[in-house]
């Protein structure tokens, strides 16, 4: 089956795709959704099976890997490494997350690319970056959330570090990585030559720290966890309803003020102990325990439409289930249906960005491992024959 775009926009572009778990996932799975041909080069089952990615027929793998096409390829010989070759001549991007040194022992990493193309993009995600003292070590979410200060900050006062609920790490690594490939894509269109685009977790971690990180960078103040409540803006934070949580942001005079008064304490704005934003974040149990008694007086719906109606930013605390019945989030299309061979009609999670005359879709469902290997291979000139004997050597 030929390449279906999912968007006009990158559709003249094409990427071959190396990667496994889940920030080169999520680097490619920008661009597939934007209608780039992501040529997915996987293992030859009789070669290897990828356990670390998850059942093929699992959720992680619907979701990362919609929009693509699926090839068997062994880069593991000299043979699979040459036909590797022939498509980069073809291609515009390669996208790997392997370890800094498996790229260079196979032969494929960007001064290799670089001859065969000078146009190709090399976008590389790795734990802790190309070189360095940390370059060999395996790098996972949870140890690049540790190491960028994430867990320092989460959770409870006292209670020990926590772990943010979803990949944070990997999935800021993957995005800045596509923001880095599409940046070059624009840069080529300049000079004329591709470049090498590297992200890592670490680094990626500590730029979504962003103020937290600012905050010690430029004052020499070490944050710690806080809770719901935000670090210095208060009053926000989670407070229990009489069925519920819902999340106020009620920093900044002018919002507590109006705070104050939707929910019928106005006075409060004019107490010494909760003036301003230095006063309220200093005595902020004694600001909290006095909200939580109010709030716990109406249901969290009640008071959602109470304090937005007043121009207070809340809302409530959805478990997953709540998240997608939400109207605001149906109306969004964060859901999106596909078709699969095998699942049949199922949702995954829909592209973020919205583009208004080329939007990003979602029109094909996670292939099936080496499902496009012959059309793709075709595509070079191999024969049938060709074929027969690159399974028998298990090239493919």
């Amino acid at each position: 089956m030929p390449h279906t775009p999912a968007s006009p926009a990158l559709a003249r572009f094409r990427v071959l795709d190396l990667t496994r778990v889940r920030a080169g996932p999520t680097c490619v799975k920008q661009l597939a959704d934007f209608g780039a041909d992501v040529i997915k080069i996987e293992l030859p089952p009789s070669v290897e099976v990828d356990t670390m990615s998850g059942p093929r027929h699992g959720f992680d793998m619907q979701n990362l890997h919609r929009n693509k096409r699926s090839m068997t390829l062994n880069l593991k010989v000299s043979e699979g490494r040459e036909i590797f070759m022939q498509l980069v001549a073809r291609a515009d991007v390669v996208v790997e997350n392997f370890r800094p040194d498996v790229k260079d022992r196979l032969g494929i990493g960007y001064a290799a690319l670089k001859r065969v193309n000078p146009r190709i993009v090399l976008a590389s995600i790795s734990g802790f970056g190309q070189d360095g003292p940390y370059a060999g070590r395996p790098g996972f979410d949870q140890i690049a959330q540790g190491m960028g200060g994430l867990m320092a900050v989460t959770g409870e006062p006292g209670r020990g570090p926590m772990r943010a609920g979803t990949a944070v790490a990997d999935l800021a690594a993957g995005i800045y990585a596509a923001c880095g490939v599409l940046t070059a894509l624009l840069e080529r269109e300049v000079s004329g030559e591709g470049q090498w685009v590297q992200s890592n977790l670490l680094q990626a971690q500590i730029g979504l720290m962003d103020f937290q990180a600012a905050r010690f960078l430029v004052t020499g103040d070490v944050p710690r966890q806080a809770g719901n409540d935000h670090p210095h803006s208060m009053p926000t934070s989670a407070y229990r309803t009489k069925d519920g949580y819902l999340n106020v942001g009620a920093s900044g005079q002018v919002i507590f003020r109006r705070f104050c008064e939707a929910i019928g304490k106005r006075e409060w704005a004019d107490r010494p102990e909760f003036a301003d934003e230095a006063a309220r974040s200093a005595n902020r149990a004694q600001l909290n325990a006095e909200i939580g008694r109010i709030l716990a007086s109406k249901t969290t719906a009640e008071w959602s439409a109470i304090l937005n109606e007043a121009g207070v930013p809340s809302g409530p605390i959805y478990s997953m289930d709540q998240v997608f019945t939400d109207p605001q989030v149906q109306h969004l299309g964060a859901a999106a249906a596909v078709k699969h061979s095998t699942l049949g009609e199922i949702r995954i999670v829909n592209q973020v960005v919205k583009l208004s005359r080329t939007p990003a879709a979602v029109v094909q469902a996670t292939p099936e491992i080496g499902e496009h290997t012959d059309e793709l291979l075709a595509e070079l000139g191999f024969t049938a024959e060709d074929l027969a004997g690159l399974r028998e050597r298990r090239v493919i």
